[in-house]
């Protein structure tokens, strides 16, 4: 049988038998970002003091959170709503009040402006503050270090097991990437979130910052590998 007809035997010949085994890597790593999530509210008796008044804070934890400059790498305004609220009694659709809310998500590298930036906001009026979630780029030198001894692993495998068998490994036939990168998302929560409703101090001196410890972040990587040897020394 010659060599292109063997590589077509997916278990090898004796001639040129196969090795097939898995190599697994699993890094923990400083987080390289971190997001928050501000949601500022408003509530009045009627829809434009509601409006007015949810426009006036949203400006102000937009300003306040653009003040960091490059410490904050991402801005972001998702959902706005404003819902009227209806009496609870009697059949005729009456509104006693407004609420509106926007909701708001920064990025941030800076960890040091991370704890005064949340501390801060959550000064503000009717503001309320979610987060850290902890997270790697997605472009972290740490995935390609887990990709990288993942395969030294399979590499390492396989050879300890032709060595076994009195063989070598003579070429690699396959590398198969299974879910190589599941780092933890920003979408996870380092333990619980912070959620804060607070009203704007007197003071001329804010509150003291907090002091957030960031949370490491795992790295996985795992690869299949199918390599041929030389026959076994049986």
């Amino acid at each position: 049988m010659t060599q292109d007809a063997s590589q077509h035997q997916p278990y090898g010949t004796p001639e040129v038998p196969r090795v097939a085994v898995r190599g697994e890597a699993r890094l923990e790593v400083d987080p390289e970002i971190a997001r928050i999530g501000i949601t500022v509210g408003a509530r009045g008796t009627d829809r434009r003091t509601a409006l007015d008044d949810l426009t006036r804070r949203n400006n102000a934890a937009l300003d306040l959170i653009k003040s960091y400059g490059d410490a904050v790498e991402k801005l972001e305004t998702g959902s706005f709503s404003i819902t009227p609220e209806l009496t609870r009694h009697g059949r005729a659709e009456r509104v006693r009040a407004y609420t509106g809310r926007v909701h708001i998500t920064a990025e941030l590298a800076d960890f040091t402006a991370l704890g005064e930036l949340t501390t801060r906001l959550a000064d503000l009026e009717l503001t309320q503050v979610d987060g850290p979630w902890w997270a790697l780029r997605p472009t972290s030198p740490a995935h390609g270090q887990a990709r990288r001894q993942a395969v030294l692993e399979a590499v390492q495998r396989a050879r300890e097991y032709a060595d076994a068998l009195g063989a070598t490994l003579a070429a690699l036939v396959e590398l198969a990437d299974l879910d190589a990168d599941n780092a933890g998302t920003l979408g996870s929560p380092a333990g619980a979130g912070m959620r804060t409703m607070a009203f704007s101090a007197t003071e001329d001196t804010g509150p003291a910052p907090l002091d957030l410890e960031p949370q490491r972040q795992t790295v996985h990587a795992n690869v299949n590998a199918r390599f041929t040897m030389t026959p076994p020394q049986l």
